[in-house]
């Protein structure tokens, strides 16, 4: 059985909160269900997610273990919610506390950026067949910042090692949801984002590059991109409010966490990657 052509890479990401090694399965469900419906072709998408919480969570749950076990902290569960959310963030950092300028060993932000690498390379020796196509990025919630932050260190110092897809110049969407990337932003005066489109981007894609920010309203964990400078409001295409959280009242944990099933988000991604996957584009 011949394999049938793939016309676009997806590289999804997640973000905070302890997450399982199959997170991103909802939505590649969800998002290939649409574009059957659309009439296109789903297997014309070559997915690739990239989980990296298994990093962070063995010294997090030895924190909660310890922290917890005489249960004279009230409101368990959140507080796991929290020590996972801003325990991601804070082991991120460039450089954490208790190392020494320019020590590479153990260090999160590496390990973390090499875990993409690593299946971005897959994705372009495997399904790809070494053949470059269009990337998009999905990330969410932290992981914006995450994919951010390795789009501009390939841009800035590029590995020439490494093939021009795998350097992000077939880089022709972003897909951010849930996405904290204000919150990083307020070290400097101007806020400067990656270059996107790709510079090198093949004219013919180029043209249909996005970068799309969705955000729900209760999602106190999801910001608009534009407002966070002149470059950003350039840079990005569309902030798009999209309600997610259903019969969620007000805003809790579970808001920020909705878009991976949401039919509406799923629709919004499937009518963007038809214009790489169907056989028109």
């Amino acid at each position: 059985m011949v394999e049938r052509k793939k016309r676009v890479a997806v590289l999804v990401i997640h973000g905070i909160g302890g997450q399982r090694a199959d997170f991103a399965e909802p939505l590649i469900r969800g998002v290939n269900r649409e574009v059957k419906r659309l009439g296109a072709d789903a297997s014309a998408i070559a997915w690739q997610p990239v989980y990296w919480d298994d990093l962070l969570v063995p010294r997090q749950q030895a924190y909660l273990k310890r922290a917890l076990k005489d249960g004279r902290l009230n409101y368990q569960r959140l507080r796991q919610f929290v020590v996972s959310a801003l325990g991601d963030a804070g082991a991120y950092r460039q450089r954490p506390s208790g190392t020494l300028a320019g020590t590479q060993s153990g260090r999160t932000y590496e390990r973390v950026h090499a875990r993409i690498q690593e299946q971005l390379s897959g994705l372009y020796h495997g399904p790809l067949s070494e053949r470059p196509l269009p990337l998009v990025l999905m990330a969410h919630s932290f992981g914006g910042h995450i994919l951010s932050n390795y789009v501009w260190d390939s841009q800035q110092t590029p590995d020439g090692k490494l093939s021009a897809f795998e350097r992000m110049h077939w880089l022709a969407g972003f897909i951010t949801f849930g996405c904290n990337i204000p919150l990083f932003t307020f070290a400097v005066d101007k806020p400067v984002p990656i270059r996107f489109p790709a510079t090198r981007l093949p004219a013919r894609f180029k043209e249909k590059a996005r970068w799309l920010n969705f955000y729900d309203p209760d999602d106190v964990l999801g910001w608009p991109l534009k407002p966070v400078s002149p470059a950003y409001a350039r840079a990005v295409d569309a902030d798009i409010r999209l309600q997610v959280s259903g019969a969620v009242s007000g805003w809790t944990p579970a808001a920020h966490l909705l878009y991976w099933r949401d039919r509406r988000f799923a629709r919004h991604v499937a009518e963007f990657l038809t214009t790489f996957a169907s056989r028109s584009g």
